[in-house]
């Protein structure tokens, strides 16, 4: 069984050694290494990150090793706080299959890591990421190192159940065998428009192998799913998102490129932030009962709504949210200061001028109020989607 999850699966512990010396020598890793410390020589760096990882045997001792570190310094110089609110579960023996909102490619799940052991839980998770991402040799290297498994991606239709049957017995045996957290988005890639809806398929992929509604509620309880929700004050890739959205508008058939990735892996992780909130929502397994008596298609539809419900009303928003919306709905609710409004204001013209340059840059004529739309819309969602949540009760 567990040699069937060989392609998917982080490294084992005693793996990590001999990853982490391939690691430092990649050409393209050590050039990455350069751009982060350009005034040290290659060489240097290299044997700073070599002693920085003596005596590293597992991904856990990785994770807290280098990751944190790096995590802690990012949150320092890039945003103005962090808080983590995890009413519902504590540090002990349960493990958990955190399914959460998706704001950044790289820092969701990094973040999350060091809140749970500055919480005090006893591990980090083990993170799925899609292999669209893993664009070069060292990425992939690098984030099997991080407890990352491998979600597969463009393949045939028979190729993708066989592939979602493998992923979901290995969330099931990291869960209960290995004995690890686990984090994955509520989606596949992130919502361009911050509009945060949860994929029903990706529930039946955790539920693969139930008969019906009650078998599906047992194997979904053995993964004692916590819905979480991140909330950044201000995106770091906005601009970009606003990009792709009139690109996709005005050629259908556009599709980003690796460099667009790298871009905005890059932007996400060392752009301005504001203040970084998770928080979790109630756990599936103290309200999943609830809904034993529906037919299984109405029961997946209906744990979806209420997945949704739970990361909406645990959004923290913030005055440029309730600014965003205002503007958008030409209305005034009077959820922040006239100065407040007037940082946002000059932060989203900001925004507007760096989408239109991006594209100006590629040969596109920028719409400008089509930008400064878009950009509002994800600003706006959030609150939309709290309100409404509030309302359906």
């Amino acid at each position: 069984m567990t040699e069937s999850f060989d392609s998917i699966r982080p490294y084992n512990d005693d793996e990590v050694r001999e990853a982490i010396d391939s690691l430092l020598h990649d050409r393209q890793f050590s050039h990455l290494l350069k751009g982060m410390v350009p005034f040290l020589p290659v060489a240097v760096s290299r044997g700073i990150l070599r002693l920085a990882t003596i005596g590293i045997r597992s991904t856990l001792g990785f994770q807290l090793r280098f990751m944190k570190p790096i995590v802690k310094l990012i949150l320092r110089r890039c945003s103005t706080g962090h808080s983590f609110v995890h009413d519902g579960i504590a540090p002990g023996p349960e493990r958990y299959t955190f399914i959460s909102n998706h704001r950044d490619i790289v820092l969701d799940s990094a973040i999350l890591d060091l809140m749970l052991h500055d919480a005090h839980f006893p591990t980090t998770c083990e993170i799925a990421i899609g292999d669209n991402l893993l664009i070069y040799p060292w990425i992939r290297t690098l984030v099997r190192l991080n407890k990352a498994f491998i979600v597969q991606r463009s393949l045939s239709m028979r190729e993708m159940l066989k592939a979602s049957q493998t992923m979901s017995q290995y969330m099931h045996y990291a869960i209960n065998e290995k004995h690890e957290n686990i984090w994955i988005a509520q989606r596949e890639g992130r919502a361009k428009d911050s509009s945060d809806q949860t994929q029903t398929s990706l529930l039946k992929m955790l539920a693969i192998g139930a008969e019906d509604t009650a078998s599906a509620i047992q194997r979904l309880k053995e993964l004692h799913i916590v819905p979480l929700t991140i909330s950044y004050e201000y995106d770091t890739c906005d601009y970009l998102k606003a990009q792709e959205f009139q690109l996709k508008r005005d050629n259908p058939a556009w599709k980003k490129s690796k460099q667009d990735d790298l871009t905005n892996m890059r932007t996400g992780i060392f752009g301005q932030k504001g203040h970084v909130h998770y928080q979790t929502g109630r756990p599936v397994n103290e309200w999943i009962d609830a809904l034993a008596d529906l037919p299984e298609k109405e029961f997946f539809l209906e744990l979806t709504q209420r997945m949704d419900h739970e990361i909406h009303h645990s959004y923290q928003l913030y005055a440029g949210n309730y600014v965003a919306a205002d503007l958008l709905a030409g209305t005034d609710e009077g959820h922040y200061t006239p100065a407040e409004k007037v940082t946002f204001e000059n932060y989203l013209q900001k925004r507007v001028d760096l989408a239109a340059k991006g594209l100006q840059d590629a040969g596109v004529t920028p719409d400008t109020d089509f930008l400064r739309e878009r950009i509002l819309t994800m600003y706006a969602n959030p609150v939309k989607n709290k309100v409404r949540g509030r309302s359906e009760g």
